[in-house]
């Protein structure tokens, strides 16, 4: 069986959040299974990538198709990685971009990604069994296979999964671009139009013969319209093929033990008095009072509405009034980045970093002793995961994949903290509540041993996908 993975990023060759993270670690687990033969990702080549790995590449072959009335083509090179092929579509005008992302032409930049991907399978010797399509960049390729290449007779067995890993951006555009942009006959409207406009998520929730989410909960919550920002219909249509697979994490890269982008690394032995050198460490570089006995709490996210800023905005004057340290590091909206800088000055217990850097996060995660993570959704989350890799205690609320991850205070194998109402208060109170335990050096250390043990490896996410692949193929071998 070989599994073809359609994403428009994958980690380390091009990331702006946790698809990348899921798309470098999944496929890896996957390529171990005995019942796979092969194993490729499928990406754009960005400007990023080739200034960083461009020695590595192999060029594979050149196409050429059109899209719409527009005759182009694109060159498609490789890498191998832990026997994983990844292939790169290489077109200078669509992909040579400072962004991955937020473009004018995205719908336009995809559309050419996703036909560049059918045509390059027509192109090349053998088919792959299953087609893993990822969020609206990719959706097309789901929707292409079941429409206009329908009776393509080499495309004609490929079945198809598409994972849905945030359902709010849903690749919405104006109904008068279905053919020139997007290359589809008015035959096809139906496939794609909904509430007066293409939406190219409902398309390949429409067409996909398996629909994936990244958590069991989320998988639930789409089935409202709360969560599923106006598709929730479409969902419940679609329930009998949806399922929800949890995310995990690569301990490769968050593994206190083999970290080299923390200042002292530690063993699970060794979590105590490794996190207390961590923390004394970060306060120095931060300019925080140095003491490890202060509790110390982070948060790392986009500074937005859906990851519960409001809420923290909320309380922060009570929060910063207790016997702790608080450090946020994040970019996002200009009005929470403008609060908390203001906040900054206000507190000497408190540091806003605004910027995304992967290297002081892991130093934040290594030295911190709480996690707050207060989402108003949250498809799966890794940052609690990976929280729990370095013993630090995540405080979330009940919701997507934190409801999944995060065992409450109190319950057996407890790793975290959990609140379930969207109120500023309600996480005051757990926040407290925390504290009072970690007052209790010996029920604190008990709990952060828990977490530190949780196991968020990809291998149970990838024997469900292998499950699910299976399934599909006895299907085919039905028909």
């Amino acid at each position: 069986m070989k599994v073809l993975f359609v994403t428009s990023e994958a980690e380390p060759f091009a990331v702006s959040g946790g698809l990348g993270d899921v798309m470098g670690a999944l496929p890896t687990a996957i390529a171990k299974s005995e019942e796979l033969s092969g194993c490729e990702v499928i990406m754009p080549l960005y400007k990023s990538t080739r200034e960083n790995y461009g020695d590595l590449l192999e060029k594979v072959c050149d196409i050429s198709f059109y899209l719409g009335w527009r005759k182009t083509g694109a060159s498609i090179f490789k890498i191998k990685k832990n026997n994983v092929d990844y292939l790169f579509v290489e077109n200078h005008v669509y992909f040579d971009r400072e962004m991955l992302y937020g473009e004018f032409d995205d719908g336009e930049r995809f559309a050419f990604f996703s036909t560049a991907v059918i045509e390059y399978i027509i192109f090349s010797e053998s088919a792959p069994d299953v087609l893993h399509a990822n969020d609206w960049q990719t959706a097309l390729t789901v929707i292409y296979l079941k429409t206009k290449y329908k009776s393509n007779e080499k495309l004609s067995n490929i079945k198809t999964v598409y994972t849905i890993h945030n359902i709010e951006y849903q690749g919405k555009y104006d109904l008068t671009i279905l053919g020139d942009i997007f290359a589809l006959d008015d035959e096809y409207l139906e496939v794609v139009e909904y509430d007066g406009c293409i939406n190219l998520t409902k398309g390949a929730i429409i067409c996909a013969d398996r629909i994936s989410t990244v958590s069991p909960n989320y998988a639930n919550e789409l089935k409202y319209d709360f969560f599923s920002y106006g598709l929730a219909d479409i969902v419940v249509k679609s329930e009998n093929k949806l399922k929800g697979v949890l995310n995990g994490i690569d301990y490769s890269l968050f593994s206190p033990e083999a970290d080299a982008d923390i200042y002292f690394p530690y063993t699970r032995r060794g979590v105590k008095s490794g996190k207390a050198k961590n923390k004394k460490a970060l306060q120095r570089e931060l300019g925080l009072s140095e003491n490890s006995a202060t509790p110390l709490a982070i948060m790392i996210c986009r500074l937005a509405d859906g990851k519960g800023i409001d809420l923290v905005l909320c309380i922060i004057e009570e929060l910063l009034a207790e016997n702790l340290q608080f450090v946020i590091l994040g970019v996002g909206e200009e009005k929470y980045e403008s609060a908390f800088l203001n906040l900054e000055k206000k507190h000497k217990n408190f540091k806003a970093l605004i910027r995304f850097d992967r290297k002081l996060s892991k130093k934040l995660y290594a030295a911190a002793d709480i996690f707050l993570m207060p989402s108003k959704s949250e498809p799966c989350g890794l940052a609690q995961m990976i929280a729990c890799s370095y013993g630090t205690i995540p405080i979330v609320r009940a919701v997507g994949g934190l409801y999944d991850t995060i065992r409450p205070y109190g319950s057996e194998n407890a790793n975290g903290f959990v609140f379930k109402s969207y109120n500023a208060h309600e996480l005051l109170y757990t926040v407290r509540e925390a504290l009072n335990i970690y007052c209790d050096s010996e029920k604190w250390l008990s709990l952060v041993k828990s977490a530190i043990k949780s196991d968020f490896s990809w291998n149970n996410s990838a024997l469900e996908y292998v499950e699910i692949y299976n399934e599909l193929m006895i299907g085919k071998n039905k028909e």
